[in-house]
């Protein structure tokens, strides 16, 4: 699939002090950012969306999406151009080093499917239109003007001294959140891991089959890979109390050091052929469940999505597929008060839909955040009862469960706005 997203959407540069007025304006265009613009155009809203950088960014790497973002991904109008690019895994393997024992996981039946996450960042963009994303765009300063009653505007500030303002502002702004610290949600927690990610290219071919490969053993350290296509596969080190921060070079040592004496050579030779451009080290946060549950997720007309509002460690592959079903509830909702008000954005009702919206979201995302973190200190705790757990009960029987959580999930459709019919439908688990 080409994308000349970034050399048709060129930087709007403006002078100081200017004022614009938007509809809606979204913080962020990651995943979370460009599908709730996506969502909010198939609803007949036009959004600006506000990044930092210089253009679509990359980080990350790749991703897994599962059949409850592949269910968003259909009411958003864009898994016909993904699916034929991705063959699904059906199933994968977690192999114990220290053992020998090999245990098999099974998937849901229509599988899981990993994918470049550029390649599904320039899917969404390309469903915008030219002037929608303003790259080089750094908040300064939000604030919030009371029209009266439940009425208010959202005001954005940016560093090159423009201010916007909007009738609704959306922060997908990722895990350091500006807007989910200006709402004042908790901080986030450091889980005590975090990874390394990249892709390996073997430019004549690759010999994996189309299956996850996960390895463990007494240590710390969980590696593994996945195939994206013949030639590219996604590889990760999940570590705990880990600090692997340097250039691209340093790191692939270091993963290598840490892995040769205890980890087998097909392993290896995935690092060995890592694409050194496309190498990353985070620490893995979240936020805690208690503080999505009790948190302020929204002020008003502004509210948060994706990373912004509930960022999760990456052990049940959800992180990417909540952030699609936030944008399709959202856009949902504000389709729906829309709808209910002929078509126009009246500022007090979407509070309410707001609202509504962050009703739905806010048990879902605390779950979601839940099982990815339980499901992550089974895989990789250190003490004796958690590996005997790991090792006898766990991926036979308790991660299905956790990931049923998650993939057993319809996020719902969105209002068709050409007919006037709202949609009523939540979600469904």
């Amino acid at each position: 699939m080409k994308s000349n997203t970034q050399c048709n959407w060129q930087h709007i540069e403006e002078e100081e002090e200017m004022e614009l007025m938007e509809d809606v304006v979204i913080v962020g265009a990651g995943i979370a950012g460009l599908a709730t613009a996506v969502a909010l155009k198939r609803v007949g809203v036009r959004a600006l969306v506000l990044e930092k950088s210089k253009g679509l960014r990359s980080t990350g790497t790749a991703l897994t999406l599962t059949p409850n973002a592949w269910l968003a991904l259909d009411a958003l109008g864009v898994s016909h151009k993904l699916i034929p690019l991705y063959t699904p895994s059906i199933k994968g393997y977690v192999t114990n080093v220290s053992t020998g024992e090999v245990q098999e996981v099974l998937y849901p039946r229509q599988g899981i499917r990993t994918l470049h996450r550029k390649v599904l960042l320039e899917a969404l963009a390309e469903e915008l239109a030219a002037d929608s994303i303003r790259f080089s765009s750094r908040l300064a300063a939000i604030q919030s003007l009371e029209q009266g009653g439940d009425a208010s505007m959202a005001v954005v500030h940016l560093e090159d001294g423009t201010t916007i303002k909007s009738k609704v502002l959306i922060g997908c702004d990722g895990v350091h959140s500006v807007v989910a610290r200006w709402l004042g949600l908790a901080e986030l927690v450091h889980s005590g891991r975090s990874a390394v990610r990249g892709l390996a290219v073997f430019p004549q071919g690759h010999e994996f089959k189309q299956e996850v490969r996960l390895f463990m053993d007494e240590s710390t350290n969980r590696p593994g890979f996945v195939p994206l296509n013949d030639r590219e596969l996604y590889w990760f080190l999940v570590s705990q109390g880990e600090n692997m921060e340097g250039e691209a070079e340093q790191i692939q040592r270091e993963v290598l050091e840490k892995c040769t004496e205890k980890f087998p050579s097909e392993y290896l030779d995935v690092v060995r052929h890592a694409d050194l451009s496309s190498l990353s080290w985070a620490p893995l946060m979240f936020r805690s469940p208690w503080g999505i549950i009790f948190g302020k997720l929204s002020k008003g007309n502004v509210t948060v999505a994706g990373d912004a509002m509930h960022p999760m460690t990456p052990d049940l592959g959800n992180g990417g597929g909540a952030s699609l079903e936030d944008a399709v509830v959202l856009g949902r909702h504000i389709g729906n008060s829309i709808i209910n008000n002929g078509g126009l954005i009246v500022p007090g009702d979407m509070a309410k839909a707001i609202d509504d919206y962050v009703k739905e979201r806010r048990w879902r995302a605390a779950v979601l955040v839940t099982a990815s973190y339980l499901s992550g200190r089974m895989q990789q705790g250190d003490k004796w009862w958690i590996k005997f757990l790991r090792d006898r009960a766990f991926y036979k029987y308790f991660f299905s469960w956790l990931a049923r959580l998650a993939v057993v999930y319809d996020c719902g459709k969105l209002p068709n706005i050409s007919s006037g019919e709202p949609d009523h439908s939540s979600k469904k688990d």
